[in-house]
């Protein structure tokens, strides 16, 4: 969901003063593109006609869309109740193709943003983008300020239905959340995606998993965070694999992903960290550790694994088998092994490559959002890169500042790195002793400029050069060695380049092709 400090249409004139801010977008949508494929371009023009309508209709100012996404803004608290009313009516009531559900969800909330050249700015944005975050397809979500305006005002067949105060996140004040109910479409939902919870409810939760608590502020991944809540929550999948490279945020996805998923596991969500395992045979023993099975090992002389398969055979819940890439091949079979035996739990798990089996659903996990070159010191926190090393250089040094003078310096930063968070995160340490301007220059010799991670960490995240030497060391000694000879090449080459190069040091020309295959994996 949309929720930049400045999102921008050009050539249009927007509503000043108080204006209600409307997002929207169709939950599932990652879903929906995967079971309709080439169709799903017509269902997005459908649902942008049909949204497009009602705003029209209700004098609504489209400010911005992305993809499924619209941010619109309306003078009048009460139109924007209308237009909201008439488009989840004609959602309902449209033939979509392939007869699919296409649910959107909304949030809306008046305030004041201030009406800049580029668009709008201010928490007001923030304000109705997380609301929308909060709420399920279907669901109409007004803040408390919204409320208040349209209750006595509210179109024909609608009513109001308090849900209580909720956290938004990364905005200071908690808001009081109404859902609309409308006559004639759904109106009971789960429960809102906020981490407020009734103190017993709390209790119930927290015994229902091992997830260590953010330390740290989860700085953007709405996109991702959807993504992988969508999968989740689809159950013809049940093994899904997060990948991408060292320092990606693979686990941090995982582990934030799952959090706000628990509700939708009877029996909880379980965090299996393989990291610090060397021996892949005790691959399931970690894993019955981590939910206190060892000890219930039979009379019969069942191991372990057998005991593990036992306990969860009818059990619904999520593992999260973290860390797999150095025990790639054992994570692989005990993944198997639980799916067959154990029908109702799902597993995410997260690797440097894929586990290559049957049922898997691959989701690679992208780089932050970098800031193009041209990013004025104002849009600077509407990325995802640059607002995550402003975080955390602040948490290096409290006295850190970001200004006109040092937005390049950032902008630089962000983009030599790749947008890799583990990387942007060792930067951002460096604000303790060295200006941005300095660590950008300091960047060409990054393996010596970055170090020193969180004393915590895994000994493969306190220095970059750990971080590349560990999926280095991964490889087996002939990948190595292509690994190596490959550095002669710049701007990419063809097969036929590379055995020009390697020879028969490798074999023929097939041997040579699954290595370099191995390699991309």
């Amino acid at each position: 969901m949309m929720d930049e400090d400045k999102i921008n249409l050009p050539f249009q004139v927007l509503p000043g003063g108080t204006v209600t801010v409307l997002f929207s977008d169709i939950e599932g949508s990652t879903r929906l593109l995967r079971e309709l494929r080439d169709d799903y371009a017509v269902l997005l023009q459908e649902h942008r006609d049909i949204l497009r309508n009602a705003f029209k209709e209700w004098e609504g100012h489209e400010v911005d869309h992305r993809g499924e996404e619209f941010f619109v803004a309306f003078a009048k608290a009460s139109d924007a109740v209308a237009a909201a009313v008439q488009s989840q009516r004609d959602f309902n009531a449209y033939p979509w193709p392939r007869e699919v559900e296409v649910r959107i969800r909304m949030g809306l909330h008046t305030g004041e943003p201030q009406v800049a050249e580029e668009g709008y700015v201010g928490m007001d944005v923030h304000r109705a983008a997380r609301i929308a975050n909060l709420g399920h397809g279907g669901q109409v979500l007004l803040s408390e300020t919204t409320t208040a305006l349209v209750m006595d005002d509210l179109p024909s067949g609608v009513a109001l239905f308090d849900l209580g105060q909720h956290h938004l996140k990364d905005v200071p004040r908690s808001e009081r959340v109404h859902q609309l109910v409308i006559d004639g479409l759904p109106s009971e939902f789960p429960p809102l995606k906020s981490i407020d919870v009734p103190p017993a409810e709390m209790t119930e939760r927290l015994s229902r998993h091992n997830l260590p608590p953010e330390l740290t502020p989860f700085i953007g991944r709405e996109n991702e965070v959807d993504e992988v809540s969508s999968l989740l929550r689809d159950e013809s999948i049940r093994l899904i694999t997060l990948v991408g490279v060292g320092g990606i945020g693979k686990t941090r996805l995982a582990q934030h992903a799952a959090a706000e998923n628990i509700d939708f596991y009877v029996d909880g969500v379980w965090l299996v960290q393989y990291a610090n395992l060397r021996d892949p045979k005790l691959v399931p023993q970690l894993t019955a550790s981590v939910l206190d099975v060892s000890a219930m090992e039979s009379e019969d002389g069942q191991d372990v694994g057998e005991v593990l398969l036992r306990y969860l055979k009818d059990k619904n819940m999520l593992l999260i088998l973290d860390n797999c890439e150095h025990l790639i091949a054992a994570c692989a079979d005990h993944a198997v092994e639980l799916l067959r035996a154990c029908p109702d739990v799902a597993i995410m798990a997260t690797s440097r490559e894929t586990l290559d089996v049957h049922g898997e659903t691959p989701y690679l996990v992208p780089p932050m959002e970098v800031p193009p070159a041209d990013t004025q010191l104002e849009q600077l926190s509407n990325y995802e890169a640059a607002s995550f090393f402003i975080d955390r250089a602040l948490s290096a040094n409290p006295a850190f500042i970001q200004t006109e003078n040092n937005t390049a310096a950032i902008i630089t930063i962000c983009q030599q790195l790749d947008g890799i968070p583990l990387a942007i995160e060792l930067a951002a340490a460096r604000t303790k002793v060295l200006a941005p301007e300095q660590i950008a220059v300091l960047l060409d010799d990054r393996f010596r400029l970055l170090i020193g991670g969180p004393r915590t960490a895994l000994d493969r995240h306190q220095t970059l050069h750990a971080t590349i030497e560990w999926s280095f060391d991964l490889l087996t000694e002939e990948e190595q060695y292509l690994f190596i000879r490959l550095s002669v090449f710049t701007g990419g080459w063809t097969l036929e380049d590379v055995v020009g190069v390697m020879g028969s040091d490798l074999g023929n020309e097939t041997d040579t092709l699954n290595l370099l295959s191995n390699l991309v994996d």
